[in-house]
């Protein structure tokens, strides 16, 4: 039997004093079922029908087991072993068990195929699916995400496409170190920047050299690879005809190991059950994928996929620090009442619900668009721009908010026995991957200037909402002003933050139950609004609000 996060039985009787006023663990909780606003915001989403699947899911990701699991994993991070014991090169790494559980537990729940494999409402599914394992354990996502976001892309070059779609969509997780030919599924990665570079990989130095047979000859180094055991990995290097992208396998189509060098892991400050690396080519076989020299537009068909993942992953962060936060206070005593009971708190408490919960009504919006822009031109459009207003603003929100969760534990909060430690480190990372702050404003100006259609479409869903409340007419009206003209770039923060905000609002005014939308004009459109959760002096339906976010098991 594994260990239980929870000890069995402890003795609360001891000799210097008995153990009480302590919280029952916040363990073997349905994380879908107890969450009101993330059931009504997958319905509202089309995905209703998943509501059985999503809640079987939810049972097992927020068990006692599950959470062990994750524990384990990130008190055991992973090693790497370049070579064997005979000094052969193998370049792997070693996983505690628990990871490879975690592993499974979402790719075989479908987290990658889902969006893939013809079911309805796909992207919703996988979503939701994920928003519930990146509560259960958030790093571990990672190769997931990649594994979902790669077939985009993969599907610019039909051939390869072909052969690696079928173990995508296999949805199974096959930790072996083998050729992917001789496993049940695969992972996919990523390896892009490089270290003269970053975020600017034309200036990249990795070279690519055509062989006879049509493949290609990799050299070169990446300074992020992360979840290194992947079974390939998408990555940009140089041709003659510019900047290409191509599929670099683990293993060989002879079944020899590829030329892949991981040099060493990452040392990070959270996402540690999660190994990244950096490695070198040192001439890795690779096959082309989409057309030479267009490696960019290609991969950022991937990109555009990690980044609603990006988006998911810190709402699903701000629901578990919320209701851990509420857990917490609603079984805890001071001065004669329970923390829940105390004004102050329950106002603090309350605000942080009103952002989480406009977090996840934003999250699955997009998630929607991103099913509806198959068929939908309007559609396409308001993803490819709400997508990265969506990631800059909640990965800027998540981190005060799990700040301010972690505090409501008080000291017990801060000890790394409580998930809280590991919640907090894990909270910056998607902000800083697939494009930091500025990258991501620079990029909603670069799709204001050249693609007028998803300024339009952007528009259309604020004033969907017109009508609904002043403040946020108001801010509507300014917002419209505003994206006539982009502003110069030091300005494109200020103008994201205010679309992000009247996108929110716009969301839960159309579809959120009337306490949360209008504590939300209330607090976060105001002139002169409060900086720290709690602190707007706005006062709103606490109790009303309160109700939605409390969990229950």
């Amino acid at each position: 039997m594994p260990a239980l996060m929870s000890a069995f039985h402890p003795r609360n009787e001891l000799e210097t004093h008995s153990v009480t006023n302590q919280p029952p663990p916040f363990e073997d909780v349905n994380l879908f079922t107890s969450d009101v606003a993330l059931q009504e915001a997958v319905s509202r989403a089309g995905g209703a029908a998943h509501a059985a699947r999503l809640g079987a899911f939810g049972a097992r990701a927020g068990s006692a087991e599950v959470a062990e699991w994750a524990m384990q994993a990130n008190r055991n991070v992973p090693q790497l072993r370049d070579f064997d014991r005979y000094g052969g090169r193998i370049d792997e790494v070693e996983y505690h068990p628990a990871y490879h559980q975690l592993m499974a537990l979402g790719l075989d729940a479908g987290i990658a195929a889902s969006a893939w494999n013809g079911t309805e409402a796909g992207h919703v599914l996988h979503t939701a699916i994920e928003f519930l394992m990146a509560q259960a354990e958030a790093s571990v996502c990672c190769p997931m995400t990649m594994t979902y976001a790669a077939l985009p892309a993969l599907r610019h070059q039909p051939d390869v496409a072909a052969v690696w779609e079928s173990r995508i969509l296999a949805s199974k997780y096959d930790p072996a170190s083998r050729p992917a030919s001789e496993k049940a599924g695969v992972t996919i990665g990523m390896a892009m920047t490089e270290k003269q570079g970053g975020s600017d990989v034309r200036a990249n130095t990795t070279r690519a050299v055509r062989n006879t047979d049509g493949s290609y000859t990799l050299t070169g180094h990446k300074w992020f690879c992360s979840a290194p055991m992947c079974d390939a990995f998408l990555t940009l290097a140089y041709t003659d005809n510019g900047l290409s992208c191509f599929l670099a396998p683990r293993w060989t189509p002879a079944g020899e190991r590829n030329a892949i060098h991981v040099m060493r892991l990452k040392d990070k400050l959270g996402d540690r059950a999660n190994a990244s690396s950096e490695i070198e080519y040192h001439g890795a076989y690779a096959q082309m994928v989409g057309e030479e020299g267009r490696g960019v537009r290609t991969i950022i068909e991937m990109v555009q996929h990690t980044r609603l993942d990006c988006i998911l992953a810190p709402a699903a962060y701000m629901r578990q620090a919320v209701a851990n936060a509420a857990w917490h206070a609603a079984h805890r005593t001071a001065f004669q009442k329970k923390l829940i009971d105390q004004p102050l708190m329950r106002a603090v408490i309350a605000d942080m619900a009103i952002e989480s919960e406009a977090a996840t009504a934003l999250t699955f919006r997009i998630a929607q668009s991103f099913d509806a822009a198959e068929h939908s031109p309007m559609a396409a459009a308001f993803m490819r721009i709400a997508t990265p207003v969506a990631k800059y603003w909640l990965n800027k929100r998540v981190v005060n908010l799990i700040y301010e969760a972690m505090e409501a534990h008080g000291g017990a909060g801060y000890v790394e026995e409580s998930v809280m430690p590991r919640l907090y480190r894990q909270s910056p990372v998607n902000s800083i991957w697939e494009g930091s702050g500025n990258v991501i404003c620079l990029d909603v100006l670069r799709a204001m200037m050249k693609e007028p259609d998803s300024v339009a479409a952007f528009v259309d869903e604020l004033e969907a909402a017109y009508g609904e409340n002043k403040a946020l007419d108001a801010r509507i009206d300014a917002i419209k002003n505003r994206v006539v003209q982009p502003p110069p770039e030091r300005d494109a923060r200020h103008l994201v933050e205010q679309m992000a905000l009247a996108l929110q609002a716009a969301v839960l005014q159309r579809h959120g139950p009337a306490a949360v939308a209008d504590a939300f004009c209330a607090t976060r459109l105001a002139d002169s609004p409060g900086f720290v959760y709690g602190g707007s002096g706005v006062h709103f339906d606490v109790d009303a609000i309160l109700a939605r976010a409390m969990p229950g098991r």
